[in-house]
């Protein structure tokens, strides 16, 4: 059976008018974007576990220097960050032996939705848990895991300058990794669903 993910883009609160949209934009206020592919829901789906996270800050420079930036901290504009949220949809998460950094041969989720919200850039998708156990494993530290993008395509404004300004950029996949680890501290990372939960309702669905 073959079947379309329908791609549409949406703002973020539904509730407010597009009459209300328009004067806020009017007021110089930015409206908050999302994105999102719909896809079919399976019940109990046994290896497509939900994720949600923030996966960056706009507007704010990185605690630290991003692997690829020589040496430098980055910000990542929010004009960048709303061109750039289309390339998000359908990339993979990834992560490293050891949850210190990335490896993008070890694909172990999709991102299916991308929201700007104030200046935190969030994502959310599934993982593959029964082909990749220990990331669900890991969870078991709750709040110790952030996320780190990955970039292709980076327009950087001035070289020259001590923190590197990315004005137009097409993200190409994401890590999941331990929150210290990643160039922004404020990232994070966690199941929708809780390990244990996880283990009850598919030990459920095996008895009936």
């Amino acid at each position: 059976m073959v079947f379309s993910a329908e791609l549409h883009r949406r703002d973020a609160n539904a509730a407010r008018s597009k009459a209300c949209n328009t004067s806020l934009r009017r007021l110089g206020a930015v409206a908050m974007q999302a994105m999102a592919v719909d896809f079919p829901q399976v019940q109990g789906h046994p290896n497509r576990l939900a994720f949600e996270g923030v996966l960056t800050l706009v507007d704010i420079a990185s605690d630290r220097a991003p692997s690829g930036s020589q040496g430098h901290r980055v910000v990542l504009t929010r004009g960048a960050a709303e061109r750039a949220l289309p390339s998000l949809l359908g990339m993979a998460i990834d992560y490293k032996v050891g949850w210190d950094g990335h490896d993008a041969r070890q694909k172990c989720g999709i991102i299916t939705s991308a929201e700007l919200s104030g200046k935190r850039l969030e994502v959310g998708g599934f993982v593959f848990s029964r082909d990749f156990p220990e990331v669900e494993q890991r969870m078991g530290a709750e709040g110790l895991m952030g996320m780190s993008y990955e970039l292709a395509d980076a327009h950087v404004a001035d070289m020259r300058a001590p923190v590197w300004t990315l004005t137009n950029a097409t993200f190409t996949g994401a890590a999941i990794l331990m929150r210290e680890k990643a160039a922004y501290k404020g990232t994070s990372f966690h199941l929708k669903q809780a390990p244990a939960q996880v283990v009850a309702s598919r030990l459920a669905d095996s008895r009936n």
